[in-house]
């Protein structure tokens, strides 16, 4: 009996410390992963391309969870303390640092090499791309003339009901639209919310739940205009559609859509490595050349056939206010789609 237990005392001594060895608690569960879980509301023709040219780079296997940015950005708040994620890839910049503490503060490689107007001051973002925001017109619907030039236009009694936008709260593209329009209209003497009820209005109801449906719908011919991002815009003209954009004549804005680190991501080290990927000077020229997105990088150049960011009226939009206050907006612009 004696030999039994002292075996037995043997092999559970051996299992714990195997176990020890082998990195059994989740927080060494990174010294060995070979894996990764990307949250991105981006679309597929641009996650398919750069997730493969990293997995063949690093041999890291990456794992995509899709959605709009809203969504994805309240499962992160949800799973606070047990991250399924381990990188958020997409959404406006200013939605992640509304959502900071589910962010872990991160300087990139290439940090010297972009712009502060691309970086969180607290670091908890890093850009990926710059995204002027244009009003979008069907050339097959509406002459060159008649297009919308100025955020004003979109008011006239023509458009209602004719205008694709997205309901803010499920897009951050769609946001950043809303707090453009605040802005540029910020002296109407209702700090902006004057023209915003007007164009809710004449919106009359027609509000997306997805900011992919705004540039195919303008190119399908669903809707004469829309608003939404450059780049999106431009994957359909240089496909050929016949579309067009206009820059708002009062100003507009290009903030960046961003990258962010999940707060006590289980492979946090690659998590790490992608977005050094992703910010990366040749990864950036590749966004450029393959979907005419303007870099955040200030040693690449604008994407052949855009207008130079000099040439673009901007306005001063103020990145802090909008984070700080987006609650309070989307209670605002709630309300008003509850009065229509």
């Amino acid at each position: 009996m004696k030999k039994i237990l002292l075996m037995m005392s043997v092999a559970l001594l051996l299992g714990f410390i195997s176990a020890c060895s082998s990195g059994g608690s989740e927080a060494g569960s990174d010294e060995d992963s070979n894996s990764l879980t990307v949250y991105s509301p981006h679309q597929n023709e641009i996650i398919n391309p750069i997730i493969k040219e990293f997995q063949d780079r690093t041999g890291i296997k990456v794992d995509m969870v899709t959605g709009g940015t809203g969504e994805l950005l309240n499962r992160v708040t949800a799973e606070e303390g047990n991250p399924g994620g381990d990188v958020f890839w997409g959404g406006g910049a200013e939605s992640l640092e509304a959502y900071g503490s589910s962010f872990e503060p991160y300087v990139t490689e290439s940090d010297e090499s972009i712009s502060s107007d691309f970086k969180s001051p607290s670091n908890v973002w890093t850009g990926f791309s710059a995204l002027p925001m244009v009003i979008m017109y069907n050339q097959d619907m509406v002459a060159e003339g008649d297009a919308p030039k100025r955020w004003e236009d979109l008011l006239d009694e023509q458009w209602k009901g004719k205008i694709a936008y997205v309901d803010p709260s499920k897009s951050g593209s769609a946001y950043t639209q809303l707090v453009t329009m605040l802005f540029a209209y910020q002296d109407d003497g209702s700090d902006g919310w004057g023209f915003v009820k007007d164009f809710v209005a004449n919106l009359d109801g027609a509000i997306l739940s997805s900011s992919s449906m705004v540039p195919k719908g303008v190119a399908d011919g669903e809707f004469p205009v829309g608003i939404t991002l450059e780049e999106a815009a431009y994957r359909y003209i240089a496909g050929g559609a016949a579309v067009d954009v206009n820059y708002p004549e009062e100003g507009t804005s290009a903030v960046p859509d961003g990258v962010a680190l999940i707060k006590e991501a289980k492979n946090n080290k690659n998590a790490q490595e992608f977005i050094d990927f992703l910010v990366s000077k040749d990864v950036q020229e590749m966004i450029v050349e393959d979907f005419n997105r303007r870099s955040i990088r200030e040693d690449v150049s604008p994407p052949e056939g855009l207008i130079s960011s000099d040439e673009i009226k901007m306005l001063d939009y103020d990145f802090g206010w909008s984070a700080e206050n987006k609650d309070e907006v989307m209670d605002d612009f709630h309300q008003i789609i509850i009065a229509q």
